[in-house]
């Protein structure tokens, strides 16, 4: 009774987290000081868009560019500053404040409709992203797009390039457990096949 209780309330204060998040004066600034990429809480994002975002971050990241990504949908999730939504620039400056310590900025981007704000990268990445075109348009799914494409010119500008990013889609993770299932079948084979070379030996002790 004791686990399921624990499990209840682990399961209870997961469902409460959003609501916490948007009640707080800003929310990205929590959740980028222990993930990657903020993402709106509604809409949400594209599982498929997510997955192949995290994946890059994660590159940047063992690249030595460890990039914080923050897709605000609507004012809705500027929490309690929503004065700054269409204000990429602005927002990207007061959420570096929020994450970053010890005087070092951290390398942040920004993407909202209106296009972007960068904090914390050399001089050649943020002359890259203003290059950037803006997102396609002003869904969540076109935030994450528009940031997929931004995460690796931004890395490549700083001279740490990113590649090969599979995205962690279904049809690899199949691939590679496609090896363990097979080993796991042949094990199981094999034991069936000694167990009835064992039984027929013993049948024939019986019968001599």
């Amino acid at each position: 009774m004791r686990l399921i209780s624990v499990v209840v309330a682990a399961i209870v204060a997961a469902a409460l987290l959003p609501a916490v998040a948007l009640a707080d004066g800003d929310p990205a600034s929590d959740v980028l000081l222990g993930e990657n990429v903020f993402y709106p809480f509604t809409p949400t994002v594209a599982p498929s868009l997510q997955a192949k975002l995290n994946a890059e971050t994660a590159a940047a990241n063992r690249a030595r560019i460890p990039i914080k990504v923050a897709l605000i949908g609507s004012p809705v999730d500027l929490g309690a500053i929503p004065s700054l939504f269409g204000k990429p620039q602005e927002y990207a400056e007061f959420l570096d404040q929020e994450i970053s310590f010890g005087g070092a900025k951290h390398p942040l981007l920004v993407v909202m409709p209106a296009g972007y704000g960068v904090s914390g990268l050399d001089p050649a990445a943020t002359a890259a992203a203003l290059r950037l075109p803006k997102p396609p348009g002003g869904n969540v799914n076109d935030l994450a797009e528009a940031a997929i494409i931004a995460v690796p010119k931004l890395a490549a500008a700083s001279g740490r390039p990113i590649a090969g990013i599979a995205g962690g889609s279904s049809s690899s993770g199949s691939s590679h457990l496609l090896p363990v299932v097979l080993l796991v079948v042949a094990a199981v084979a094999a034991a069936a096949a000694i167990t009835t070379v064992r039984w027929r030996r013993a049948r024939g002790r019986l019968r001599t």
